[in-house]
């Protein structure tokens, strides 16, 4: 228990005090300086615990709990920060789907690659590999899942192909390596776990932890989603 207890004062002294140097000063007295004249030398001994009122906490220790507060406030934020797809009365089976998907895309509990054939802003017909995740993270999707954009492929997304320029490239995000040149047809390899992803349709399986679901959608004129639950390597 009194571990514990000292361990709960480490945190407030952490959360309290932006550096070291701030803490030890709150230790010292104005006696303190009277007496030694020098002020490094009276944190030295705050340190060392021969000074000071309150408790004995070494630089390392500060600093270790300091970045831990830190991260466990920025966890703290992200856990609190709103989905895009909160609160939207969505209709479309896309949108719906991806609603469903999106807090294990945003944690990385799971990765979905989203396939897209439709025509672009110029009415030009392209198709396209989306890597969720990684959009989650490049743009607010709240435009999509409000009906004020619409979702399709772009040229910097996984994969992307405009049929009428025939115009194609492919792209690697931090989610996955694209393998084009392979005679099984176009792969995508999971960075995480290694898993490789097979998106031909007439393959048996999409691959391991992974599955294929086809969507049908008013809006567009064929949809695809792979899911992939990640296992890393331990």
């Amino acid at each position: 228990m009194e571990e514990d207890s000292s361990g709960a004062g480490h945190d407030n002294i952490v959360t309290e005090f932006n550096t070291f140097e701030e803490f030890l000063d709150s230790q010292i007295t104005s006696l303190d300086l009277y007496y030694l004249e020098d002020e490094d030398l009276a944190r030295q001994l705050v340190e060392l615990g021969y000074r000071g009122s309150g408790e004995v906490l070494k630089r390392d220790e500060f600093d270790s709990r300091k970045a831990a507060a830190e991260a466990n406030r920025l966890s703290k934020k992200t856990q609190q920060k709103i989905l895009s797809s909160a609160g939207k009365d969505l209709k479309d089976p896309l949108l719906i789907a991806l609603a469903q998907r999106e807090e294990a895309n945003r944690i990385g509990k799971m990765i979905t690659i989203i396939f897209i054939r439709d025509k672009n802003p110029r009415g030009q017909e392209v198709s396209g590999f989306i890597d969720y995740g990684h959009r989650l993270k490049t743009e607010d999707f709240e435009v999509y899942f409000s009906g004020k954009k619409r979702l399709v492929p772009k040229p910097t997304d996984l994969s992307f192909y405009n049929w009428e320029t025939q115009t194609s490239t492919s792209n690697a995000t931090a989610n996955y390596q694209v393998l084009a040149e392979n005679a099984s047809g176009l792969l995508f390899k999971n960075k995480r776990d290694r898993k490789i992803l097979n998106v031909d349709p007439k393959a048996s399986s999409p691959g391991d932890n992974s599955t294929r679901t086809v969507l049908e959608s008013p809006k567009y004129m064929q949809v695809v989603l792979y899911d992939h639950i990640t296992r890393r390597k331990t």
